[in-house]
């Protein structure tokens, strides 16, 4: 395969930048979100770990998006809860457990399938795995 036959790397930008001392703000594209940086906790925005949970629902739904042409699914709609458990020492999320809840008439196995493919293909997802405890379940609405 020649050099010019490999598909460019995706690259990211994100800039964040401190509000005041209960909230910060990140940018990317033309979209903006008010970020929990407070030590005591902004009720009104996402703080880091929830943002990481956000992400891996939002990769979760986005793989759904990619695959479910190619696999020519069917679906009316699609829930994804997440729940996670920080440790303290070292800080981190120590599990990250998933439910997607899909609103379709596909039998189990095309179910199945399509969960193997979003933990398969997703970049959070995969990104997470390796250092959580990350588990989770598909199933009907």
């Amino acid at each position: 395969m020649a050099t010019s036959d490999l598909k460019p790397k995706m690259n990211f930008h994100v800039e964040t930048s401190r509000a005041d001392a209960h909230s910060s703000f990140s940018r990317c594209k033309s979209a903006e979100i008010i970020l929990d940086t407070d030590m005591q906790g902004n009720p009104n925005a996402f703080n880091p770990a929830e943002l990481l949970l956000s992400a891996l629902s939002a990769c979760i739904i986005k793989g759904v998006e990619r695959v479910t042409p190619i696999l020519h699914f069917q679906l009316k709609g699609i829930q994804v809860i997440v729940d996670g458990i920080r440790q303290d020492v070292p800080p981190k999320m120590e599990s990250i457990r998933y439910k997607i809840i899909v609103d379709t008439d596909e039998s189990d196995d095309r179910l199945h399938l399509l969960h193997e493919n979003i933990k398969k293909y997703g970049t959070v997802f995969n990104t997470i795995a390796p250092g959580t405890d990350l588990s989770g379940e598909i199933c009907r609405k």
